[in-house]
């Protein structure tokens, strides 16, 4: 079974900060990745991979927040 980001960056003790600097990646990306909000670019999944001496095919990278469908009119 797969681990994601988050849990993997858990077991080593690296934050959210040491991952961003570490991969070149804006906080606010490495952030939306670790929450499951953002499925990362493969080159992305490499940076953030050999940083969590990990292959990306050993990380789940899904969506962890269910996406909702808003439905709307649209203006009048």
């Amino acid at each position: 079974m797969s681990a994601n980001v988050s849990d993997l960056c858990k077991q080593q003790g690296v934050t959210m900060l040491e991952l961003a600097d570490r991969t070149g990646l804006e906080l606010l990306r490495v952030r939306a990745i670790c929450l499951g909000r953002w499925t990362p670019s493969p080159q992305e999944r490499q940076k953030i991979a050999e940083v969590l001496n990990a292959s990306p095919e050993d990380i789940a990278w899904g969506h962890q927040t269910p996406i909702q469908h808003i439905y709307g009119h649209g203006p009048d």
